[in-house]
């Protein structure tokens, strides 16, 4: 075929394409967009985003078998290599020290999981199924890895709701700052968020530091043996970086490992986001439905903020309640600047902080229980 005949095929190619094809322009457009202008996640985004447009260009085959995308797909991602690694990467990046000094912060990280079961009923009540209502539900987790283990071992990676789940986990996560503000502010008064919460520096030692991610990673594996995975590597990380003889290691994790992974999954991932197979009835539902179960998972823990407000002598902001979503660290910085602006002597960052590598661990948790009740459901 000549030049112009080739001219010639991508034009009426281009021409006879559906409506589908321009709407996944427009959705990779829009996260590039966040990406660049907004530095929302540019790391997820800005692949993702560049994805999308490039599987649904006329003609295109680079998502097909044995072309770049798809090898990416099927090496990282069909297999959980790329989210199990990068986990290694994110353990690495996390300090457990304000957790470790203000043990009950954990609680926040479990309270803020309530958006992952409230979603749960919610999608079975809209007609899907069993596996697919605990693949949606997940995204509440606000932890891409999470989602994509346990869609992928609920649902396969072939599976239609694969791609948009995957998508909608990693995208509100991006969207934090947009999501959490409103929220937070419509369920909290001016008088609740002016509470100040004294921080007390303590010294860790590290032996509890090195004992902490063995010490998770065995109650997870008894309470939630499915999760055993993503609890390994990331408390793995971790130990990479609180054991004090793998300094260098624990740096390339940190930055040259997690980026590195960041951008082939993100790239990768627009394997799922062909017209064909993206856009469907049900996505718009998983899309709405991962949107419930951020909203609620930030519901969930700002009033369990306040519940605790009604018994404690010393009162707890309830904003923090917020950070026990797993988008770390976002949440916390979000939360930090929220209390800024309404008292700017307010420091509630080691706070948030400690209630969101909280619920770093509880997504994981979350996610080990839930394929341990639905892995014995046939797909």
């Amino acid at each position: 075929m000549g030049f112009f005949e080739t001219i010639g095929e991508a034009a009426r190619t281009f021409i006879e394409g559906n409506w589908m094809n321009a709407i996944m322009w427009v959705i990779g457009g829009i996260l590039i967009y966040l990406a660049i202008k907004k530095e929302m996640e540019p790391t997820l985004l800005l692949p993702i985003g560049f994805g999308a447009i490039l599987v649904n260009l006329p003609g295109s085959t680079i998502a097909n078998d044995g072309q770049i995308i798809k090898l990416l797909y099927d090496i990282g991602i069909a297999n959980e290599f790329f989210p199990l690694v990068l986990f290694i990467g994110i353990g690495a990046m996390i300090d457990f020290g304000p957790v470790l000094t203000n043990p009950k912060l954990m609680l926040f990280g479990a309270a803020a999981q309530f958006g992952i079961f409230f979603t749960l009923s919610m999608a079975t009540l809209l007609g899907f199924t069993g596996l697919e209502a605990a693949s949606i539900s997940i995204i509440g987790a606000a932890d891409g890895p999470t989602s994509i283990v346990v869609a992928r071992e609920l649902l396969g990676s072939e599976s239609k709701l694969f791609g948009p789940i995957v998508v909608a986990a990693y995208s509100y996560m991006a969207l934090v700052p947009i999501i959490q503000r409103p929220v937070v502010k419509l369920i909290t008064t001016r008088k609740e968020r002016l509470i100040r919460m004294e921080y007390k520096q303590k010294d860790v030692s590290k032996t509890t530091r090195i004992l902490f991610p063995i010490i998770i990673t065995a109650i997870v594996g008894f309470v939630a043996p499915d999760g055993l995975p993503l609890i390994g590597c990331l408390m793995f990380g971790n130990l990479i970086r609180e054991c004090g003889v793998l300094n260098s290691i624990s740096e390339t994790a940190q930055k040259v490992l997690a980026n590195l992974i960041t951008i082939f999954l993100g790239i990768s991932i627009a394997a799922t986001m062909k017209a064909e197979a993206f856009l469907h009835p049900k996505t718009l539902l998983v899309l709405g439905l991962g949107l419930v179960a951020f909203i609620f998972d930030t519901v969930g823990g700002v009033f369990f903020a306040k519940f605790i407000n009604l018994f404690a002598k010393k009162k707890v902001n309830p904003m923090i309640g917020a950070c026990g979503i797993s988008a770390f660290p976002m949440s916390a910085r979000v939360i930090h600047k929220m209390g800024q602006e309404e008292d700017n002597q307010n420091f509630l960052l080691m706070h948030a902080i400690g209630a969101n590598v909280s619920g770093q661990i509880a997504s994981v948790v979350a996610g080990g229980l839930i394929l341990s009740i639905f892995m014995q459901f046939p797909r």
